[in-house]
């Protein structure tokens, strides 16, 4: 037996109809750490492999081109994917309003520098903050020296293949081989142990 829907009355409907767009735009707007557990593993013509639910990986034959952004950093500077070619790139999106951020930006910045020895380059993409004034405190903040996209409209994430970076998930990062293909996608804030148990595999290839 299967179950009809009634419609519903005037005002309930409107009430209904509000309360799913204003659902549709905290999701849209308010994305910081909204993505989490299986659901979230990408749309099937990016490959990605199932992971834990935030952390996926591409088998080495099937993964997507990282496209070649360029643009301003948050200092102002030119910065380009391809001045990193032949180096394993950590990619992470980050905003100074979103906590999960304020709270990997540590783990980050100390792998960072760790690796930076083994051929790995951290690049951030900063999004949706419309003053560089915020970004560089936040850089100050957690000792972030390694340079970031300053993309306040999300342009640059458009650019990457469907689903490896979902502008609803901040933080999100990508870790892109040295042949520039899309190896890790990881949509949650990082320890250091989770980023150096996704990073080292990729780091270790021939």
């Amino acid at each position: 037996m299967s179950l009809t829907r009634l419609p519903q009355s005037g005002p309930r409907r409107r009430a209904a109809a509000a309360l799913a767009t204003g659902a549709a735009l905290v999701l849209a707007l308010a994305g910081c750490g909204s993505v989490s557990g299986g659901s979230s593993s990408g749309s099937s013509d990016t490959k990605f492999v199932q992971g834990n639910g935030q952390i996926t990986t591409v088998p080495k034959g099937e993964r997507p081109a990282a496209p070649d952004i360029s643009g301003k950093s948050v200092d102002g500077q030119q910065l380009s994917l391809s001045q990193f070619k032949g180096k394993v790139v950590v990619l992470n999106v980050w905003g100074s309003w979103c906590d999960p951020c304020r709270a990997e930006a540590p783990n980050l910045a100390q792998v960072a520098k760790d690796t930076a020895s083994k051929g790995v380059q951290f690049v951030g993409i900063n999004i949706r903050d419309y003053s560089t004034a915020q970004s560089k405190s936040f850089e100050r903040s957690f000792g972030i020296t390694y340079p970031s996209f300053y993309d306040p409209d999300g342009n640059l994430l458009v650019k990457f293949p469907r689903g490896s970076l979902p502008p609803q998930s901040i933080p999100t990062t990508l870790i892109i081989d040295r042949d520039q293909k899309i190896a890790v996608r990881m949509l949650t804030a990082l320890t250091t142990d989770q980023l150096r148990k996704a990073l080292d595999p990729i780091v270790a290839e021939k």
